[in-house]
């Protein structure tokens, strides 16, 4: 059975509208009627369904996890400098990388023309850490001290080589633009624990300019745009268009919006477009969110010691640090999908100093929300993950000098971790050979990634899907993947 869903709240509903039906249809269809709709707006859409004697649906199975938190490392992180120790590089440094590693794999422009492609090994140093004995870099102290918690993969591979696709692949489930964002997704089947707050917020750490990022990353593709990812920012206006102008105030915009609902309402009964509906939805959660936002994005509530939890930038909005107490406190608040964007990691020279400058502003802000969420009982219902695109070669692209080389991008492995709802903390999957080239056990595609975080959630991605173009368009797509049983949490 697929997951059709129109209700915003719930996983099995009626399928979208297909023709013109009156308002009075609309409305008993959708929301059971003008009681159903009060109700729910006083309960919650679930409490309002079981209060009417409907049965609530079910999931395809248990979830373990409740919501996401996802740390994207845009620019394609090193794991050979993070999660990935291979020795064999520093003691065969600056050796041709042989063919019978390289296997003929396609090269970028970037380093395909070079004379040479000498291996290059870390110049940070390992150790192994919790009762798995992970082996991670001295650039990540604070994750060491969470290494328990941690899944972490180091057999990831994508399809993509540059950038925009790869991205747009692990955000999207394709390479092509176009595609329903994983919050959006998750948006449409699981709806919202909070009516004051998107389903799916995005914080983008600021002042770092790499990759760009575009809107369509977390949009909504050919899903109903009220799915859509809402980006909370730093500054005076934490969301665009959301105050009120000069000589308006609270009580003329309810005013207004009264009104537009009117007129919005007589189209709709006139046409029965979907979207005018998403409209009218889209408008009031915004009013809502003028008192909402301000109240959750206001970090001086916060008491020192969790500032000190999370590091000194913590205190400075929009940074990678905020952004990730923000996300602890989204999750609080009920909201299902939290994304953020980390951009820097794209270090094709100067990479020892590159990298520096990124573990130091991601390794304690993302140990500390682990261990915040833990404290406060919510580790065990948030899924949060940590990864980029793709990994980085183990040459070096340019110049390799004993204090100095780059890594060009490279998407036959790299690393990631998840951590919490449902995930087996002190693992380590996969492995790849010991030039860190390529995957020898247990490799993870993305679309494995993808059908693991939607199954912790309680989804079977091959049921989850929506009407597009004639096919029943899904998350995972048409090619085989599978869940990574190995990483869940054991009973």
């Amino acid at each position: 059975m697929s997951i059709t869903p129109s209700d915003p709240s719930r996983l099995f509903c009626a399928p979208p509208l297909s023709a013109p039906i009156s308002r009075r249809d609309l409305l008993s269809r959708v929301g059971m009627g003008f009681g159903g709709i009060a109700l729910a707006d006083l309960l919650g859409s679930g409490q309002a369904l079981a209060a009417s004697g409907k049965a609530l649906p079910d999931f395809h199975h248990a979830p373990t996890a409740k919501r996401v938190i996802y740390l994207f490392q845009s620019g394609g992180p090193s794991q050979l400098e993070t999660f990935d120790y291979k020795p064999i590089l520093n003691e065969r440094q600056g050796e041709p990388l042989p063919d019978s590693v390289r296997q003929g794999q396609r090269l970028t422009g970037m380093s395909g023309n070079q004379s040479s492609l000498p291996l290059a090994g870390s110049l940070f140093k390992f150790a192994q850490h919790g009762q798995s004995g992970a082996w991670l870099s001295e650039l990540l102290p604070h994750t060491a001290k969470v290494a328990d918690e941690l899944a972490i993969i180091r057999s990831m591979t994508t399809e993509a080589i540059n950038h925009d696709p790869a991205i747009t692949f692990l955000q999207t489930g394709n390479q092509l633009s176009g595609r329903p964002s994983i919050g959006a997704w998750l948006s449409y089947g699981l709806g919202s624990d909070n009516e004051n707050l998107p389903a799916f917020v995005v914080l983008i750490t600021k002042g770092k300019a790499d990759q760009p990022l575009y809107s369509r990353l977390w949009g909504t593709g050919f899903l109903p745009s009220n799915y859509q990812g809402v980006q909370f920012r730093s500054g005076k206006e934490q969301v665009l268009y959301l105050n009120n102008p000069a000589g308006v105030d609270r009580n003329s915009r309810r005013q207004m919006l009264d009104r537009l609902q009117d007129l919005h309402e007589l189209e709709l009964a006139s046409t029965g477009d979907a979207e005018i509906a998403t409209r009218i939805a889209q408008y009031e959660m915004a009013f809502r969110m003028q008192a909402s936002v301000p109240e959750v994005t206001d970090l001086a509530t916060e008491p020192a010691h969790i500032f000190d939890l999370y590091g000194p930038d913590s205190r400075q909005p929009g940074t990678f640090a905020a952004n990730c107490l923000l996300a602890r406190r989204l999750a609080e608040r009920g909201v299902k999908f939290i994304q953020l964007y980390h951009q820097g990691w794209d270090q094709h020279g100067g990479l020892p100093n590159g990298i520096k400058t990124q573990c130091r502003e991601t390794d304690q802000p993302a140990a500390a929300l682990l261990t915040d969420l833990k404290q406060r009982g919510l580790l065990d219902e948030t899924l949060v993950i940590w990864g980029g695109e793709f990994g980085r070669t183990n040459y070096s692209q340019g110049k390799l000098t004993a204090t100095d080389y780059g890594r060009d991008h490279h998407p036959r492995c790299f690393s990631m971790w998840m951590a919490g709802g449902g995930i087996q903390g002190g693992t380590v999957h996969g492995e790849t050979c010991p030039f860190g080239y390529n995957v020898v056990k247990d490799e993870v595609k993305v679309r494995d990634f993808h059908a693991t975080l939607l199954h912790l959630l309680g989804i079977d991605h091959e049921r989850f899907s929506h009407k597009f173009q004639g096919l029943d368009a899904r998350l995972t797509g048409v090619e085989e993947s599978r869940v990574i049983t190995e990483i869940l949490k054991r009973a």
